[in-house]
């Protein structure tokens, strides 16, 4: 049983084909630049393992069909391809930006589903769109195979009221829409079965903080297995200081901007989502390359790294008495699982929390869910491997076997 995972940007599609029967990637890879002069589609077979193959093709790619039906020839070309033709695939999964208080959980896409995703384009104009073009290119391409809607949205949809809300007037709530969303969702709620599995513990018990990390950033609050808080809002630059993205800011800034700038909206958006974050104070948002600044006496990518940490300690504390008793802090995602100089900033100091981690064993790498903390702590520190493709693909089996 393969299943397809798509996840649709508006110039370019991540996929990944997987074995429902062993749960492993048959192969994977990133079509860029769609629409553009010259496209680059990146093709690996057996990803992540000792017989990893790439393969590497420029060309244009004049729309996502293009790209996909290029796709297709690879995973399924006689010498080196990983299934016979595309009738072996059995589903096609999506991963979607936003569905709204419509969509709580993920859904065979139909009509509905698709005027839903169309209906929340004024919220997520640069991803919605383009999730609704990979939904329509995989109808044309796959007809034999279900196409699921994975939400980044949907575990954060049990949220109690008093976290959603923005405290503004509340008819902009009933007419707008406007309301903290959170975003990751897909990642968290991978999470938060896994460290349920990992703790021994039923999920609906569980009490946990998940920090991902990449360059976005988000974290949740889950108590009794379920998200209660989350630093996103109704967009994904809330929250968390990222890569490229501010975070948390006072809004009053904006005008500001507009006044003494001569900023227009868009103008600021762009600063706010691209130019901010990291790279908006030491010029990197590669924590790998601020670490070698750092070590080097840069004072910026030291104030940067400070900063970074501050703001997920602050998080951490709030999201601590929003939980109540914890079961575990939980870090994952590109910076999560393999920084362990972050992990150690952002865990120094914590006794108040019941938090101490062992620098020996945060120092070793490894592929897999484990504890870094020190025996007999408190509250347990968690790194746990995410892995969104699988999450979407188990959801889509899930879904058409009437279980999610």
């Amino acid at each position: 049983m393969n299943v397809l995972v798509i996840n649709s940007g508006s110039s370019s599609i991540k996929y990944q084909l997987i074995d429902m029967t062993t749960e492993k990637s048959l192969c994977s890879g990133l079509v860029e630049r769609i629409g553009e002069g010259m496209g680059k589609l990146t093709h690996k077979i057996k990803p992540d393992t000792d017989a990893e193959e790439k393969i590497v093709l420029e060309q244009a790619f004049a729309n996502h069909v293009e790209g996909m039906k290029k796709v297709v020839d690879l995973i399924t070309d006689a010498e080196k391809g990983v299934i016979a033709d595309k009738g072996e695939i059995y589903a096609v999964g999506h991963r979607v930006l936003l569905g709204g208080e419509e969509i709580k959980q993920s859904v065979q896409i139909d009509e509905w589903a698709k005027g839903i995703i169309r209906d929340y384009i004024p919220l997520g104009p640069l991803h919605n769109p383009a999730n609704l073009a990979g939904i329509e290119v995989a109808e044309e391409l796959f007809p034999h195979a279900p196409s699921v809607g994975v939400f980044d949205t949907e575990f954060h949809q049990t949220m109690p009221k008093k976290a959603y809300l923005y405290p503004l007037p509340y008819d902009l709530y009933k007419t707008l829409r406007i309301r903290r969303y959170g975003f990751h969702g897909t990642s968290h709620r991978y999470i938060t079965k896994k460290t349920a599995q990992f703790l021994d513990k039923p999920l609906d018990q569980l009490n946990i903080i998940t920090c991902h990390l990449g360059n976005g950033c988000s974290m949740a609050a889950v108590k009794n297995g379920q998200c209660v808080d989350t630093t996103m809002g109704i967009t994904p630059l809330e929250g968390l200081m990222m890569g490229t993205r501010c975070g948390d800011i006072d809004p009053a800034l904006v005008p500001f901007l507009m006044e003494k700038k001569g900023w227009s909206g868009a103008e600021i958006d762009n600063v706010m989502n691209k130019q901010s974050g990291l790279k908006g104070i030491c010029g990197m948002n590669d924590m790998r390359d601020i670490h070698a600044a750092r070590e080097k006496g840069d004072e910026m990518a030291e104030l940067a790294f400070q900063m970074f940490v501050y703001r997920i300690r602050k998080y951490i504390g709030s999201f601590a008495v929003v939980v109540g008793k914890l079961d575990a802090i939980v870090f994952t995602a590109g910076i999560g699982e393999n920084d362990d100089f972050l992990r150690a900033a952002v865990c120094k100091d914590m006794d108040i929390l019941g938090i101490d981690i062992d620098e020996t064993v945060n120092a070793k790498r490894s592929g897999q869910a484990r504890h870094i903390g020190k025996p007999g702590q408190r509250v347990p520190v968690l790194v746990v491997p995410t892995n969104e493709e699988l999450e979407i693909a188990q959801t889509t089996v899930a879904v058409l076997n009437g279980k999610n």
